[in-house]
């Protein structure tokens, strides 16, 4: 791989001198809810081994309702985004009514789903609830997404819930994890979305946690991981749908082409969230070894401010691999996500891009 050029270098430095300054201001403008752990479906992906059964009880909203009572008193509710997730977050019965009480605080909402629950009267209710924002999946052609999911019907679902929320007015777009079966097919997904009417499409690979762990039908080699950059860098070109990578971690001669923006872990800086336990971390994808605090025990403003250091410092992380690694200013030892309990690096993208 080609070391950045000049450009590319000044660019990333201005990114860098961001990002720093980003850890000193700490302005939170995401934060996510684990509202729930149960799910309809059986992923072969799912990081956090999610179970039909319930595994953990339904947070009560009361309890979250405390978190952004006191984060109002700080920040102004409408520059904060407050997303769901799980588990499947429409497993919860009364989610319609979690956002009513969300958007009455003044935070606007929004969720993350499979879409198998997302009928035509559940987005109105959601809707009518001050839903703002959603993402659906959607990892296939329907023989690769049913069998990614777990789910005879899971295409059928998804695909209807996303041309309908493709016809609405809030900011939508749907995800889809690449791996080596539907890697073939990219084209065809993507003629397909376009087909549903949608315009934002985000891509990401699979990291080795959960269950992707020991499935190697879901790690692409490192020819393929470059050709999937290429296809997104072709995509963007083209136009005809806005097409993003995921924030896996820094891409090399590929930052500022796959992203809408140079990369930067954001959990800790600008993104945190509540998981279903009450712990406080970055994002929900980040190991509970990281857990910054609880809500029940903490005032999450508190920690929000005071703790995070470890997010906001990456220094103690450039051991290994890392050490010596001219890349360092500018990836900072990637994203927290792909953090071991230990601190240990699981993977480095860049090394897929050089081979």
């Amino acid at each position: 791989m080609a070391y950045p050029g000049l450009i590319q270098r000044i660019a990333l430095d201005v990114n860098s001198s961001y990002v720093r300054q980003q850890a000193k201001i700490r302005p939170l403008t995401q934060l996510f809810w684990e509202c729930t752990l149960r799910c309809n479906m059986r992923c072969r992906h799912c990081g956090s081994d999610c179970k039909i059964s319930t595994v953990h009880p339904d947070m009560p909203f009361g309890d979250f309702e405390k978190v952004l009572l006191r984060v109002r008193e700080v920040y102004n509710p409408h520059k904060l985004l407050i997303i769901l997730s799980g588990g499947e977050p429409l497993m919860r019965k009364d989610l319609a009514e979690c956002g009513r009480r969300i958007r009455a605080l003044g935070f606007p909402w929004g969720l993350v789903s499979n879409g198998l629950l997302m009928t035509d009267a559940r987005i109105d209710e959601l809707l009518a609830s001050g839903m703002r924002t959603a993402t659906v999946s959607l990892d296939g052609l329907e023989e690769d997404h049913n069998w990614m999911r777990g789910v005879p019907n899971a295409f059928e679902r998804a695909s209807a819930a996303i041309r309908r929320l493709a016809g609405e007015s809030i900011p939508f777009d749907v995800v889809t994890c690449v791996n080596r079966r539907n890697f073939p097919k990219l084209e065809e997904i993507r003629e397909y979305l376009i087909s549903l009417g949608l315009k934002q499409w985000r891509i990401f690979t699979v990291f080795p946690v959960g269950r992707a762990a020991s499935d190697p039908e879901l790690q692409l080699d490192n020819s393929q991981y470059r050709a999937l950059m290429d296809f997104i860098v072709n995509t963007r070109r083209e136009g005809r749908i806005h097409l993003s990578y995921g924030c896996e971690g820094f891409l090399g001669e590929y930052e500022g082409r796959v992203r809408d923006h140079l990369f930067s872990c954001q959990a800790g800086l600008t993104i945190a969230s509540v998981r279903i336990d009450g712990a406080i971390s970055g994002c929900t994808s980040i190991r509970s070894r990281f857990d910054q605090g609880n809500i029940y025990e903490d005032d999450f403003v508190d920690v929000w401010q005071n703790r995070f250091q470890d997010f906001r410092d990456h220094s103690r992380f450039r051991t290994g691999e890392c050490a010596d690694c001219r890349y360092w200013k500018w990836c900072r030892g990637n994203g927290m996500h792909l953090r071991a309990d230990d601190g240990s690096l699981l993977m480095c993208n860049l090394k897929r891009l050089v081979y």
